[in-house]
């Protein structure tokens, strides 16, 4: 399943359109919050996809019956660029476990680069609900290294990718690779992947418009 969260007309639109401009990222603390909202309004939608429970719970009057979470999902996240997309997320299902992953492109010499995944931090992913963050899904190599890693602490019910911009060519990529049941939403969806592995047009390096330059690997 693929859910373009912009084909629809609501506020993500314009929160991209923030997400995308050069004027507008030179406020990190904007650039931040807009990509919590892309996260937020993508939890909401998730939710309705999970399964519930009746709870009685007591109020002052009397006893009212609510619908709660049977379980709590998984928030997995990848290291720097998603924490922002992550808290989004986490302000919604606050009483998730958490995992967190280092991924990132290490550049070679002639401008290829591979995936060096250094960093894990997980609890066990077996027969859990996993929402994975990321802002960006270029050409998908990261987030299947990173899914293989998960699933290695136990195979997961279903995956779930919340990105603000995915590439069509990663979304293709992502789900040849899938072992698992995966739903991608994604803030938007563009077309064209550079032969360097970049969106256009994209919204530039989200962990560098979010928390500052970095030394390139």
């Amino acid at each position: 399943m693929i859910i373009n969260l912009s084909e629809t007309n609501s506020l993500v639109g314009e929160w991209l359109s923030e997400i995308r401009s050069m004027e507008v990222q030179t406020d990190r603390m904007r650039f931040r919050r807009n990509m919590e909202r892309v996260g937020e309004i993508a939890a909401y939608e998730i939710s309705k996809t999970l399964e519930y429970e009746d709870k009685e719970v007591q109020t002052p009057l009397g006893i009212a019956t609510c619908r709660v979470l049977k379980h709590q999902p998984v928030l997995a996240t990848i290291l720097r660029a998603g924490l922002a997309l992550h808290q989004g997320l986490l302000h919604y299902f606050d009483k998730a476990d958490h995992a967190f992953i280092s991924a990132y492109r290490k550049h070679n010499r002639d401008g290829s680069f591979e995936i060096s995944l250094e960093y894990v931090s997980s609890p066990s992913v077996e027969d859990q609900v996993l929402i994975i963050s990321d802002p960006m899904l270029a050409t998908g190599s990261s987030l299947v290294k990173t899914i293989e890693h998960l699933e290695d602490l136990g195979k997961p019910k279903h995956i779930h990718l919340v990105v603000a911009i995915a590439c069509t060519v990663g979304i293709e990529y992502v789900l040849r690779h899938s072992n698992t049941p995966i739903s991608i939403w994604a803030g938007d969806i563009d077309d064209e992947l550079t032969a360097k592995g970049y969106i256009v047009p994209g919204l530039g390096d989200a962990g560098d418009l979010a928390f500052g330059n970095k030394l390139q690997q």
